[in-house]
């Protein structure tokens, strides 16, 4: 890794920028970089960092270093995944560097190995500081506060199994909707033009159904959860009354109160995706 640092040094400025470009697109980098005075200083750390990543020298001292940074993440608030996402550019940056000047396959693999784990190493003490304050934090807890938190992560688990499990059935039924309209369709006077719509209708709750299911998996794996997506199933079970409302002329109340409800939704839609595209 030492041999490695005088071409990194090189490559430093480089990085700074790529590096900045990268975490900008987080969206919520200028509440942590709020002036020019603050990001001329972060820039300057940063720098530092990466050509002390190929000091050759990893001591106490070098640990200690890496530990403070941590630290200092935990006290502004910093979301652990902002660091996680960093050090995928850093990564990337770093291999593909190596990729575009290596000449010896034999020292580019002995070099790529000890590159993988000084970053790995680096990652896991800047986000122990993460981990020891989720644990003093809980530690900090009585013992019937615990147990409640515990009992409560347990019930959460219960519930979240239990709305997949039934998010299931939901599509299961909705299938079986979609098969009885198009029965209908072809065996009954239903009419080809109303048949068609149920049809329709039928299909758009299977799809949301099918983007409850997906949403939920992404929750059980912890990428948290979308409540467009419940939106969206509340627009399409409600789009599918319109689609059958719409061949009859006794239902024009209910079509306008529907339509009504539907602009509220898709208001409250958008508000939430505007919202996720501002947090990430």
């Amino acid at each position: 890794l030492e041999a490695l640092q005088p071409r990194m040094k090189e490559l430093a400025d480089d990085f700074i920028d790529g590096f900045y470009d990268y975490i900008w697109g987080f969206g919520t980098t200028a509440k942590f970089l709020k002036n020019q005075e603050i990001i001329d200083y972060h820039r300057k750390k940063v720098k530092e960092w990466f050509i002390n990543l190929f000091s050759g020298k990893y001591d106490l001292e070098y640990f200690t270093y890496l530990y403070k940074i941590g630290e200092t993440h935990v006290s502004i608030g910093l979301p652990t995944h902002f660091v996680n996402s960093a050090f995928t550019f850093v990564r990337t940056f770093i291999l593909k560097s190596m990729e575009e000047r290596s000449e010896d396959k034999t020292q580019y693999i002995a070099q790529i190995s000890a590159i993988e784990k000084i970053i790995d190493m680096n990652l896991d003490v800047l986000t122990s500081s993460y981990r020891e304050e989720e644990l003093g934090n809980f530690l900090s807890l009585s013992k019937f506060e615990k147990t409640i938190l515990l009992g409560l992560k347990k019930f959460n688990s219960y519930i979240n199994f239990f709305l997949a499990g039934s998010l299931a059935l939901v599509a299961f039924f909705a299938i079986g909707l979609f098969v009885y309209d198009i029965y209908l369709l072809f065996f009954s006077d239903i009419g080809i033009e109303k048949g068609i719509l149920t049809v329709l209708g039928s299909l758009l709750v299977l799809w949301a159904a099918i983007e409850l299911i997906h949403e939920e998996i992404n929750h059980l794996q912890g990428r948290g959860f979308a409540i467009g997506a419940f939106i969206m199933l509340a627009m399409a079970a409600l789009i599918r009354k319109v689609l059958i409302y719409s061949l009859s002329s006794e239902k024009g109340n209910d079509l306008l109160v529907i339509g009504t409800v539907i602009v509220g939704l898709a208001v409250a839609y958008w508000l939430v995706n505007v919202k996720n595209r501002v947090t990430l």
